[in-house]
């Protein structure tokens, strides 16, 4: 693997995999805009492809066929504009049956952006694939594209002549804490820890905003400049991510906005009561698109149903964005900065260092020496019923609602309830906090009638300050555990 690759070691091994098999692939590389395909299928084969094409952003047909000529002449030395695809696909035949040895690499990018208005591109490469490719045993088709309802619905769900031919499909992940860090490092960034998690809380592990970060600058001053200042390449990358990545965003927009405003997700339901997007394979279509894009996640409650499943927010920057970027007004110059200096964003941080462990729930998993392939990681809320409330003897621990953010419903018998909690220091259990969590304990074990072992875990930057309530809390993550190198 290059030097110039950061992380990524599973996708290389994959990809060179498939180089080497002894048949035709076809590979399609998907994931959200600015997440680095372009750059990894480019640094990985960049000395060994045989044909290589970049899709044109809002060309006509004559621009991307003209644009096809001239990839054709730079590769094979070979002068030919094709009349459509069909006969592009053709020439791209002749041209590559001339070279007899070793695999073929070919590599189109931006896809969807090939697929104008009557230029049946789509009905040519599958031609092309399922007439002649996928016959030989040496053809290495890498496709992608940052429109991900199009490669999804066109390609790899597609229901027509793609149906089932992509060999292999590779989803790009935001990087993790510890790539994050790998990257820094690599770049020659002096920042620490406590610096790396703050800035990975704030936008995420998305590769191409931590390119824009400028060395002689702090994390809270490039997060400022970037995302609060006019000028800012971040400031308006809000509305371009979706409008990239999906046919009329306005839906998956008022999606993310509304799961924003309810910490542990919504159901379908609730969301087409928020959105008015009607309970329909439309909303399916929205859900599993901006899951894909790691987004959001849907998860199964503890002691829920399928049908109860819950869709929640679980993107840093879309976090960070409609929390304080979106509504900021004029004054924007070091405004990030003014927040921080008057405390104003304590509990923001609290509930996005939430976040950063839900998106790292394999590495809580392995800090946890438990089977991640065995054990459930989920969430638990409760709300008293009526007829609870109604009972003049009813338990005093079932009359308040309450909800765990976080639990793994182990194989061992075990439930292990893990208090996130986010603290520059040693986070203190105060005596409050501890009657708060004791009762939530309580209330767990009789609600869900539960006969497993609850353990309670603290998942904290720095591990807990030493006083006289920790001691019943015997386990602890910090977070060099998140740190581990492990993608997501």
């Amino acid at each position: 693997m290059k030097n110039s690759i950061i992380g990524r070691t599973e996708e290389c091994e994959r990809l060179e995999q498939y180089i080497q098999s002894e048949q035709s692939e076809f590979i399609v590389i998907f994931g959200r805009r600015r997440i680095g395909k372009t750059f990894l299928i480019r640094e990985l084969f960049e000395n060994r492809f045989t044909f290589r094409l970049t899709g044109m952003e809002n060309a006509s047909n004559e621009e991307q066929l003209r644009n096809f000529q001239m990839a054709v002449a730079k590769y094979f030395k070979k002068e030919e504009l094709p009349e459509d695809w069909i006969s592009a696909f053709d020439i791209l035949e002749r041209c590559i049956e001339a070279k007899k040895e070793g695999p073929k690499i070919i590599f189109i990018d931006e896809l969807p952006w090939f697929d104008t208005r009557g230029a049946k591109f789509v009905s040519a490469l599958e031609h092309f694939w399922n007439d002649w490719a996928s016959y030989r045993k040496d053809i290495k088709l890498i496709v992608c594209g940052s429109a991900t309802s199009w490669m999804l619905s066109k390609v790899i769900n597609s229901r027509g002549g793609l149906h089932n031919r992509v060999t292999h499909s590779i989803r790009l992940a935001p990087f993790s804490l510890g790539e994050t860090e790998m990257y820094f490092k690599a770049k020659g960034f002096s920042y620490g820890r406590a610096e790396i998690l703050e800035t990975y809380m704030t936008i995420g592990g998305v590769a191409y905003y931590l390119s824009l970060f400028e060395k002689g600058k702090s994390a809270v001053e490039n997060i400022d400049s970037l995302c609060f200042s006019r000028k800012g390449e971040l400031h308006d990358e809000f509305r371009r991510i979706f409008n990239s990545l999906y046919f009329k965003a306005d839906k998956h927009i008022d999606t993310i906005g509304a799961l924003k405003a309810k910490r542990k997700g919504l159901t379908r339901e609730e969301i087409s009561a928020a959105t008015g997007i009607i309970r329909n394979g439309n909303l399916t279509k929205i859900l599993r698109e901006l899951e894909e894009c790691d987004f959001i996640r849907s998860y199964v409650p503890f002691g829920k149903s399928k049908k109860e499943t819950l869709y929640q927010l679980i993107d840093p920057f879309c976090h960070l964005y409609l929390s304080w970027v979106k509504d900021s007004g004029n004054q924007r110059e070091r405004q990030w900065i003014t927040l921080q200096e008057r405390n104003q964003t304590e509990q923001w941080f609290g509930y996005a260092f939430e976040m950063t462990c839900l998106i790292h729930l394999k590495h809580i998993i392995k800090g946890l020496g438990i089977d991640g392939t065995t054990n459930k990681p989920g969430c638990w809320y409760y709300k008293p019923t009526k007829a609870v409330l109604a009972q003049e003897d009813a338990d005093e621990d079932l009359l308040h609602g309450t909800q765990i953010d976080l639990l793994v419903d182990r194989a061992d018998k075990t439930v292990t309830v893990c208090e996130m909690k986010y603290s520059v220091n040693e986070y203190e259990i105060t005596k409050d906090y501890d009657r708060v969590l004791q009762q939530r304990l309580r209330t767990f074990r009789k609600a869900t009638k539960t006969r497993k072992s609850i353990m309670t875990v603290f998942i904290t930057p720095n591990g807990l300050l030493n006083n006289q309530y920790s001691y019943k809390y015997s386990r602890m993550i910090t977070a060099d555990v998140l740190f581990d190198n492990m993608p997501l």
